[in-house]
């Protein structure tokens, strides 16, 4: 944009000199560049004039002196304090102008025009005075667009970069850029970043609107940039995916920048370009917006034809529960968020395996398509194998803090760590991604972020200094303004990180597309590959069943703890033991029947014998098994324990002892251990 104002500026002069060079156009060619310079000869002419004009009335008379000295005072000072507002070469050199001109006239009204040396400093000093406007106005024209004073001087000068040189700038809808140049030695690029807020004071203006991008290869130079209206303050509603059956490699449209352009991130990574895949942090207050931006982000992952999306939700799915049919793995949170995470563990080294098996570096679209390239192949003699492709995986954990206090603050750590070159993004959401809930290194392994509203005092928590030093500032929301927000990801140009975007609105009314969309995902959306599904079940067993077929209700349990037994959220009327289904509750009881009173064992309280408790204790890791608690500790046995009179440190011994024979594996929880399925016969 500033090269086309320079190349028009260029023009119209050339413009100018193009003209005729007969007589006629040489003169009117220089009349017209003379005109501009005309009125500084014009005031010199007239101040004589005056001169002349005033001795005839007033030569000789003391009262005319003191009348047009006070008036040449006052002029003067006037001139001085009216040129406040402009730069400081103009201000003095108008005030000297109207001293010397007013000083002139005074003399030649009381003593004449041609007294002593009045008309020998009218001819030296007029044109002098004149010549020096003309020069004045012949410097102020600059081809490389350098402003030589003005308005913006003026600010600068107001906040400390008085020396700062405002170079080329552009102007478009809603944003002003100019280019600075700040002088050498004495000023950097973080002298503008401190001055930000004072900027954005002197124009009246938040101070997200001004915003300074440092020049990579300069520590001295950059451009600011303006942006005058929040075009954001009217909202933009969710109609409809951007790219349906497309795929995930292609940009997440997830809302819209303060200048109209499409909000976008990407997930996986691009070897053509030198994009790397990434992981994401959506981070933000309460009633900022994180919710929504979630499902706009989901939306746009479920409508991609090669993905996998398993989500963890401690709330129950409140916000995300017309996406179900859609999710490949939905988990509450708790224990079965517990397994999931075991199960990631599990696939990363899996999926790894097969990408490097078939000489892909990292994922990319033709590794979720059957290989039938000799280029990807598995078989040693280089024939292709023809293997079922590997559809790119999406974890999510929403309300993150909640599995971090559950699992300790490195739960996510070696996912974080390890998944991206296995064609797995982890995508975690929490409100405040601060050090006592997150550890520094899994927060330094998620490139990416999309920081919405929060307190001012945690921006740094969520944005890099960098881009909070180039005028990015979400604590300035906090949550008046749902759905603001940043977003630094890879792909994105490095100037967009401190540029505003707001994410779609999705209306209640959209409920409906958004079902239409999950049964989409259900029905065409992509399948577990064999190795990602191997894995999950060996690890989860039950709780991983894949996406459900469509028409089915996904599976979902609602955790209920009775006496240690979970019930089916789906049971209707009262919660009854299936064993105990047939039983009429105003049937008469049965007779006494023969051994009744004989107790279980040899006598009440007497505890089982080392044999029979290590039964109960199989037992029962079966029946945890059973029921989809796939991660347990000794606090998952007290009541069994109380039943059996068996202490906590019996437990303990045997969940180790089970970790020898390989029933168990343990987790990166400290005593947590995870149960490994047993093979079931059909």
């Amino acid at each position: 944009m500033a090269t086309t104002e320079r190349t028009t500026v260029e023009q119209q002069y050339e413009d100018q000199l193009r003209g005729s060079s007969d007589g006629n156009g040489i003169t009117a060619y220089i009349l017209h560049r003379a005109k501009p310079h005309l009125p500084p000869w014009l005031c010199a002419g007239g101040l004589g004039l005056a001169g002349a004009l005033g001795s005839v009335q007033w030569e000789g008379s003391a009262a005319a002196g003191v009348g047009l000295t006070l008036a040449s005072v006052a002029l003067t000072g006037l001139t001085w304090w009216a040129g406040k507002a402009t730069g400081q070469q103009r201000r003095l050199h108008s005030a000297i102008t109207v001293a010397a001109g007013s000083a002139w006239l005074t003399g030649a009204c009381l003593a004449g025009p041609t007294a002593g040396a009045l008309p020998d400093l009218y001819l030296m000093g007029a044109p002098a005075l004149a010549l020096s406007w003309n020069i004045r106005m012949v410097l102020r024209r600059n081809v490389d667009g350098t402003a030589a004073g003005g308005t913006d001087k003026g600010l600068l000068e107001k906040v400390g970069l008085a020396r700062a040189q405002i170079g080329a700038t552009s102007v478009e809808p809603n944003r002003v850029t100019a280019k600075m140049a700040l002088e050498a030695g004495e000023q950097t690029n973080e002298d503008v970043a401190r001055v930000l807020p004072r900027i954005a004071s002197a124009l009246d203006l938040p101070k997200s609107a001004v915003r300074y991008m440092p020049d990579p290869d300069s520590a001295r130079r950059g451009e600011l940039v303006i942006v005058p209206e929040d075009m954001l303050a009217q909202v933009a509603e969710w109609e409809e995916p951007s790219n349906l059956g497309g795929s995930i490699v292609d940009p997440l449209v997830i809302g819209r920048y303060d200048d109209g352009s499409p909000l976008v991130l990407w997930l996986p990574g691009d070897p053509e370009i030198k994009r790397n895949a990434t992981h994401v942090l959506i981070a933000g207050g309460t009633g900022s917006g994180k919710g929504e931006t979630a499902l706009n982000l989901m939306l746009e992952i479920l409508s991609r034809r090669d993905v996998l999306l398993w989500v963890s939700d401690p709330k129950m799915f409140q916000d995300f529960r017309p996406l179900l049919p859609g999710m490949d793995w939905a988990a509450e949170g708790g224990p079965d968020t517990e397994v999931m995470v075991e199960a990631i563990k599990a696939v990363i080294p899996a999926r790894t395996r097969w990408l490097g098996a078939h000489s892909y570096r990292q994922w990319i679209p033709a590794a979720a398509q059957r290989q039938t390239s000799r280029d990807h192949t598995c078989r040693p003699d280089g024939r292709p194998c023809g293997c079922e492709g590997m559809p790119f995986l999406v974890t999510w954990m929403e309300e993150a803090a909640n599995t971090l206090r559950l699992m300790g603050d490195d739960a996510f750590t070696g996912i974080a760590q390890e998944a991206r070159s296995a064609g797995v993004t982890l995508i975690v959401s929490l409100q405040r991604p601060s050090y006592d809930q997150m550890s520094t290194s899994t927060r330094a392994s998620l490139p990416s972020v999309i920081a919405l509203g929060c307190d001012p005092r945690d921006e740094g928590f969520s944005l890099p200094d960098v881009v909070i030093d180039a005028g990015a500032h979400p604590g300035a929301w906090g949550n008046r303004r749902p759905g603001y927000c940043y977003v630094v990801s890879p792909g994105i140009p490095e100037d967009r990180y401190p540029s505003p975007g707001r994410t779609f609105a999705i209306p209640h009314t959209a409920t409906p597309t958004i079902e239409a969309l999950a049964r989409w995902a259900q029905a065409h959306g992509a399948t577990a590959d064999p190795v990602t599904g191997s894995a999950a079940r060996a690890v989860a067993g039950q709780n991983y069943t894949g996406r459900t077929a469509p028409g089915a209700a996904p599976i979902l349990r609602l955790a209920v703890e009775e006496e240690g037994v979970r019930m089916e959220a789906e049971s209707g009327g009262l919660l009854v033991d299936p064993e105990d289904a047939g039983i009429d509750p105003d049937a008469d009881l049965p007779a006494g029947e023969e051994g009744d009173d004989v107790p279980l064992w040899e006598s009440p309280g007497h505890k089982p014998s080392p044999e029979e408790a290590r039964e109960l204790f199989a037992d029962a890791l079966d029946d945890f098994e059973s029921a989809g608690r796939m991660v347990v500790g000794p606090k998952d046995f007290m009541d069994w324990c109380d039943r059996h009179h068996l202490s906590r440190p019996w437990v303990s011994a045997r969940l180790k002892d089970a970790a020898l024979d390989g029933r168990l594996e343990p987790t990166s929880a400290t005593g947590r251990w995870r149960i490994v399925p047993t093979l079931k016969i059909a």
